[in-house]
């Protein structure tokens, strides 16, 4: 995850064949006006003022504009661009785009710096792009990109950026003034709030025309020439409409741009049975749209019912107490789906942060209809940015197990899941239809990566945004409801990876408090710090000793448990929930571990309100990684913690025995109570993956290599032995019981990775595979495998772990030294020991159990025949 800058845009949109009611003229300055200079600099410029498909010019793009993705950025910058033609579908099907990938630099879109931030292209439309003649070129739409792309500038509002192109053959017109940032509706940074206000506009032709400047349908300034300036004076509220038309023979050119202005903001309680977002009444013919937006002068509910105008019937009334602004919208079709937005304060467009659905014009685009099947259409030329969906006719996804049994703490045996990288077809149908597969392994819950709405379609998630939609990349509500449902049918539970201490830029609860100079979040956001007060922090963090904060975090618990019947929790980087400021530096690491008692009664109180809501064994999972003290006591009010022994088992399975010790594996070593809220883990998808540590850096003695992948493979099913063995809950991550042996690091930590589904049919995976099998099995099975009366050797070549319970004893012996090592076990009784891996018997003449273990040999030997 990358933390980026983020600037807010003021937003407007052009207005065409609109009829108004007449208004009366608001003519400031002579008629007609005299010629006047007009100069404006923007995100882009062209060194032609209306540049054609055929016209040779040079393109200048600003790095300190817009949001400000390559600002102080030193390497080369290049130009990621394609053409809206006649041949578009629409705004967002680019044609002829000059980069063969996104990710890879085009020497021929390099672009040249020309100093002071700025850097420049000089191209020939119909040349550089290569579009052949008779195709009509509309707009050029391009972003701006580092040579890997992992940089990227484009609109304050994270839009791409559009060019249009003109006819010279014909008279052409635009607007210089107010500044227009390039989105595909042109957006207007107008500072006009109120009636009475005065505002400057400018707009420049082609070519010597009679201009005329209109407000509503009024004229209010005209001029003779290839310039008209002009003063527009505000007097009645709502939608404002500014036209200008350029008349040169028989020739007519016109421009349309449009902004808000507040009328009377009336004060009214939120009507009772209302909550925050979307609420239907009336059948579902009326909703109620809340907005918690303190601080903020006016709210406009745009969207299809009133066709994406500022209508003053939906102008939002406030409560008293100033915080949460709604309105009631009538004559709703239950059966049709409305896209909406709100428009605060004349100038920002936000989807609803309550949305279940939303439509994103970047990225809608790119999902494959068989994960989304019949994706609504984006409302094209029509407003800008995320719009959230609404549909009071939807028909409930009926469960087949409104109840489930889950399973015990200490019994857990968790997959951890990232979708994208599990299936080609990165859908909850082709999920569903693999959970044989998971089954046969024999785990018994599932934990998903961050599957709630994220920025961009390729992501491990944890750069969130809409934190009630489902990502509508992996499919639809309704099928990650039915994935759920099949999970509880095979005894699975499901848990999810929430991301609740940060928040993107693509987020309209960032987008509403933000500080576009500083370029971070606002000192009046009632969500968020202004600046992070902890190291590891990404993207935008939260205040969670704020109410703002507290009530969104438990209506996003609430939802997900009430709506997908999911199981547990796993919260992301819980340890920064506090306002504890240890600092960002790498040395603050140490300070922002110590105990933090603000931090523990935020958790305390988390998980006193999920209990409120389930009291059924719900899975509270934190990774928190903070002192011993502080995890024992939030174990103690039965949160789970993750645990991480990724290096000791790794160093372990490589044949380094300095730092093989793998002891904080037990609950004792962290000083709790009770195994069961202490999850270990091997691997997961945080940590480089064992097999390929072994494969490439395993040790080695003579012939005996851990680089061979036999060799590594026995010797990771060796570590997975002891892994279960442990009393706790367990987790995997994804293929590890196949031995994934691609680096985390392969095209980019969080980048996409090969899916080698192949491995489960090679004999050596396969057995490895039947081995996770076996233990987990064990586990889940035997009662002593949660046995407190434990005791172990982990320190050098030969461990063991004993466990006791009633009168069975379970022995696991290993060798995981470079070479033969003699192991001498004090097993407390002798007699007939049976070997749980399918081998034979063991007959002790004594207590000590005294073997020679070949490099990777070990064994499992119980007292009792294990189920």
């Amino acid at each position: 995850m990358k933390k980026g800058l983020f600037t807010l845009c003021l937003l407007g949109f052009i207005l065409s064949g609109c009829k108004k009611e007449p208004v009366p003229p608001a003519i400031t300055g002579p008629d007609p006006q005299p010629p006047v200079t007009i100069s404006a600099t923007g995100l882009i410029s062209t060194s032609v003022d209306f540049p054609g498909a055929e016209t040779t010019f040079t393109l200048t793009f600003d790095a300190g504009k817009g949001n400000e993705g390559l600002n102080n950025f030193s390497g080369d910058v290049y130009i990621y661009t394609g053409l809206i033609t006649d041949k578009s579908t629409g705004t967002t099907d680019w044609k002829y785009i000059k980069s063969p990938t996104f990710n890879t630099p085009d020497p021929a879109a390099k672009m040249s710096s020309a100093g002071s931030g700025k850097y420049q292209i000089s191209l020939n439309p119909r040349a550089f792009y290569n579009v052949p003649a008779g195709e009509k070129i509309l707009k050029m739409v391009m972003l701006f990109r580092s040579a890997d792309g992992n940089k990227v500038a484009r609109n304050s509002d994270q839009t791409d950026i559009y060019l249009p192109l003109y006819d010279p053959a014909t008279v052409q017109v635009k607007f210089i003034s107010p500044l227009f940032e390039p989105t595909n509706i042109p957006s207007p940074k107008v500072t006009v709030q109120m009636i009475g206000e005065e505002l400057t506009v400018s707009a420049q032709a082609s070519k010597s025309a009679n201009l005329v400047l209109s407000l509503n349908g009024n004229t209010f300034a005209s001029s003779n020439g290839t310039q008209i300036l002009g003063k527009a004076k505000i007097i009645t509220a709502g939608q404002q409409s500014i036209k200008v038309t350029a008349t040169e023979g028989s020739s007519t050119a016109e421009s349309t741009f449009s902004f808000v202005v507040s009328g009377t903001v009336e004060s009214a309680a939120l009507p009772a049975g209302a909550k925050e977002g979307l609420t239907f009444i009336n059948g579902g013919r009326s909703a109620i749209l809340a907005l918690f937006a303190p601080n903020k002068q006016y709210v406009y509910a745009i969207g299809d019912f009133n066709g994406w105008q500022a209508d003053q019937k939906q102008f939002m009334k406030r409560s008293p107490d100033g915080n949460t602004w709604w309105v009631q919208i009538d004559d709703l079709d239950p059966s049709k789906t409305y896209a909406y937005q709100y428009l605060i304060d004349g100038k920002l467009k936000i989807a609803d942060p309550y949305s279940e659905k939303i439509l994103d014009p970047n990225n809608d685009q790119y999902i494959p209809p068989a994960n989304y099947p019949g994706l609504p259409s984006y409302p094209g030329g029509k407003t800008s940015g995320i719009v959230s969906l609404m549909q009071a006719g939807q028909t409930p996804y009926s469960w087949r197990n409104p109840t489930f049994n889950r399973p015990a703490k200490n019994d857990l045996v968790i997959y951890e899941l990232h979708l994208r990288d599990f299936l080609k077809n990165s859908n909850y149908s082709s999920l569903k239809d693999t959970l044989t597969y998971l089954s046969r392994l024999g785990v018994n819950a599932i934990e998903l990566m961050p599957v709630n709405e994220f920025e961009g379609n390729s992501s491990w998630g944890y750069n969130p945004s809409f934190y009630f939609a489902p990502d509508k990349y992996y499919g639809t509500k309704q099928a990650l409801q039915a994935f759920v449902d099949e999970c509880h049918s095979r005894g699975i539970a499901v848990i999810l990876d929430v991301v609740l201490n940060h928040s993107f830029g693509q987020s309209p609860m960032v987008q509403m408090y933000f500080n576009d100079s500083a370029g971070k979040p606002a000192a009046n956001s009632p969500w968020f710090n202004a600046d992070p007060t902890h190291p590891y922090n990404v993207g935008y963090d939260f205040n969670h000793e704020s109410p703002a904060t507290k009530s969104f975090t438990k209506n996003v618990m609430k939802f997900w448990m009430e709506q997908y019947k999911i199981d547990g929790f796993r919260f992301d980087l819980s340890k920064g929930f506090t306002q504890k400021n240890s600092g960002t530096s790498d040395a603050s690491v140490t300070a922002w571990g110590a105990y933090d008692a603000g931090r523990v009664a935020i958790w305390k109180e988390y998980n006193n309100y999920i209990k409120g809501l389930d009291a059924n064994n719900f899975y509270v999972i934190l990774e928190h990684f903070a002192a011993d003290a502080e995890e024992k006591e939030l174990a103690e009010q039965g949160m789970m913690l993750w645990n991480n022994v990724n290096y000791n088992f790794t160093e372990a399975s490589m044949g380094f025995l300095a730092n093989s010790n793998f002891s904080r594996a037990f609950y004792s070593t962290h000083t709790f109570a009770r195994s069961e809220n202490l999850i270990t883990y091997m691997e997961s998808h945080d940590e480089e993956r064992m097999m390929y540590k072994n494969l490439n850096f395993g040790n080695s003695s003579g012939s005996y290599s851990v680089k061979n992948l036999a060799t590594a493979l026995k010797r990771h099913e060796m570590a997975a032995a002891f892994l279960f063995s442990i009393p706790g809950p367990k987790m995997i991550w994804q293929f590890g019981e196949l031995g994934y042996d691609i680096s985390i690091d392969n095209n980019g930590r969080t980048g996409e990775k090969p899916i080698k589904w192949e491995y489960k049919d090679q004999t050596d995976r396969k057995a490895l595979f039947q081995a996770y099998s076996r233990f987990i099995r064990m586990k889940k099975s035997n009662p002593i495998f949660a046995s407190a009366n434990v005791s172990y050797s982990l320190g050098g070549g030969i461990k063991y772990i004993k466990l006791e319970d009633g009168n069975n004893v379970v022995l696991i012996v290993g060798n995981f030294d470079m070479n033969q090592q003699v192991a001498s076990v004090d097993f407390g009784s002798s007699g007939i020991w049976y070997d749980a891996m399918g081998g034979s018997s063991l007959s002790l003449s004594t207590t000590t159990y005294t073997g020679t273990l070949a490099p990777g040999e070990y064994y499992v030997y119980s007292r009792k025949v294990l189920n």
